[in-house]
């Protein structure tokens, strides 16, 4: 019971919070230390998940299985690919709690808040069954929702709305292809579905010809969702305004972990259980994520929010995920999968470095600074790094991501990585353009000069990321070693099911 027990520990904490009474200065620090002990136990227990994996198995491990409500099927499990979102969920909690200890406004609230959101958050990564993905899945909303919209800015109310509304409606066309699928497979069980031979014979409606059938129907109903969850450009409008108002702990969680869940729903479903469909869809999928990076690069230029460009850099970097995991090779699913633990470190820790300032002079804009290094010198450098990780600058983490992703659809299309590659460089420019306005030059503004440098405290919640970034930067093995078998097993998987399709619907014959 090694996963349910990492999964539904912080709930545990939660319901130990319920229970303490009064809003004084001690059952505040009491709040937090126990919604701290309680995500450092979660971490500590998951460590163990990572010692009895075996990454040369590509099939799902630590697998526990029982019968649920009303019939239902209570199933979880882990291979290469979802294990370490879940290290990387149980890794940054603790510091997402600790990042919050300045927190007054209804303190026990906020960590019940964050506690149930780490449970829903490793549920979705742990599921085995349909119902208990969608479960977790749309669980998710509510408490963010609630952080959004409770301990956010001035115009929480309208981003939480808006950030829930784009969210869950995205995920209806989810439910209604999972009913389809239950329809047409019998069964909720994912790894049953995995070994389902979903229709692929084209057919006409409306006079339209839908190449791949039934799995290009399906692979549109997930695709709708996973595409809001990312987000993909076009329907990524949620995001910066859901990071401006949520408070910093609300913008490492959504980020670093939730916008990964997008990612991961193309990876366990789009992608293995609809191969020919996601043929079918690739060129328009790839199309999208090189616009993406390009697009949401050229907006990133012009803002004067810091939070809003760092919002607007998280979904071009999401661009090089999907495109990496629809060139559908073992270096572009590589790539991806590396880019989104590398992007929870460094997306996490921008944002955190915005929140240490802007506890500091509460605002974000970007014209109030100018000239940190001279107050703030190891916010200075440790800005920096994260900047040229953010950039992909070889040595961090950053790097290897893109990179793979790159390689991996090059193969697949020149003229999409000619373009994406564009938005590199203009990543370069915007990023070091935040940088030269905060933390270079002389420092001429009054309301600058009595800033102290980082404390104990923020120091100890930003080395661990710094250690992650500069570690899987250098060692990228450290990740690839692990994931790499049931990567393989994947593509294997999606190259034999797409090579017995044909555009006109017929199979060919099998020896």
């Amino acid at each position: 019971m090694l996963l349910s027990l990492v999964t539904f520990l912080p709930t545990l904490g939660a319901l130990a919070l319920l229970l303490l009474r009064g809003d004084d200065a001690d059952a505040q620090r009491n709040a937090k230390w126990i919604a701290f002990l309680t995500t450092v136990a979660t971490f500590v227990a998951s460590l163990f998940i990572l010692a009895r994996f075996d990454p040369a198995d590509p099939g799902f491990q630590l697998v526990e299985q029982r019968e649920w409500l009303l019939g239902l099927q209570y199933k979880v499990g882990v291979d290469g690919i979802s294990v370490l979102f879940v290290m990387l969920t149980t890794f940054l909690m603790p510091l997402v709690i600790a990042s919050a200890w300045d927190v007054t406004t209804r303190v026990r609230e906020y960590m019940i808040a964050f506690l149930v959101l780490e449970t829903l958050m490793i549920g979705v990564f742990v599921a085995l069954d349909l119902i208990l993905f969608y479960l977790f899945f749309e669980g998710g909303l509510i408490p963010m929702f609630l952080i959004i919209g409770i301990w956010g800015g001035k115009d929480r109310i309208y981003a939480a709305f808006k950030f829930f509304l784009y969210t869950f409606l995205g995920s209806i066309f989810m439910l209604v292809a999972m009913v389809a699928m239950f329809v047409q497979a019998g069964t909720t069980d994912i790894p049953a579905l995995l070994a389902h031979d979903f229709p692929s014979e084209s057919f006409r409606i409306l006079g339209i010809t839908v190449l791949g059938g039934m799995q290009t129907m399906l692979f549109l109903g997930f695709f709708l969702s996973f595409a809001v969850k990312m987000p993909m450009w076009p329907v990524h409008t949620w995001l910066p305004d859901a990071h401006v108002q949520a408070p910093t702990a609300g913008s490492v969680v959504l980020a670093a972990i939730l916008l990964k869940m997008g990612g991961y729903g193309f990876l366990r479903f789009s992608l293995p259980m609809f191969p020919v469909g996601s043929e079918v869809m690739a060129p328009l999928v790839l199309w999208l994520s090189a616009i993406a990076v390009v697009y949401t690069s050229l907006v990133a230029l012009v803002q004067t929010d810091m939070k809003k460009l760092i919002a607007y850099s998280s979904v071009a970097h999401m661009g090089f995920v999907t495109m990496g995991i629809f060139a559908a090779n073992q270096q572009g699913v590589d790539g991806a999968i590396f880019q989104m633990l590398s992007h929870g470190f460094i997306s996490g820790a921008l944002f955190l470095l915005v929140g240490v300032v802007y506890d500091r002079t509460h605002t974000r804009d970007i014209a109030a600074y100018g000239g940190l290094q001279n107050r703030m010198p190891v916010y200075a450098a440790v800005f920096l790094l994260f900047t040229m990780a953010n950039v992909g600058l070889p040595g961090t983490s950053g790097f290897v991501g893109e990179f793979l992703t790159m390689t991996g659809a090059f193969q697949v299309n020149t003229w999409v990585v000619f373009v994406a590659c564009s938005g590199v460089i203009l990543s370069a420019g915007y990023a070091l353009w935040l940088y030269r306005r905060v933390a270079l030059g002389e420092l001429v503004k009054d309301s600058l000069r009595g800033l102290r440098d980082m404390t104990a405290r923020e120091r100890a919640v930003l080395a661990p990321l710094v250690v992650a970034t500069v570690l899987f930067g250098v060692y990228p093995a450290l990740i690839t070693d692990i994931i790499a078998p049931s990567v393989e097993a994947l593509v294997g998987q999606v190259d034999a099911a797409q090579a017995a399709w044909t555009p006109d619907g017929v199979r060919l014959a099998q020896n």
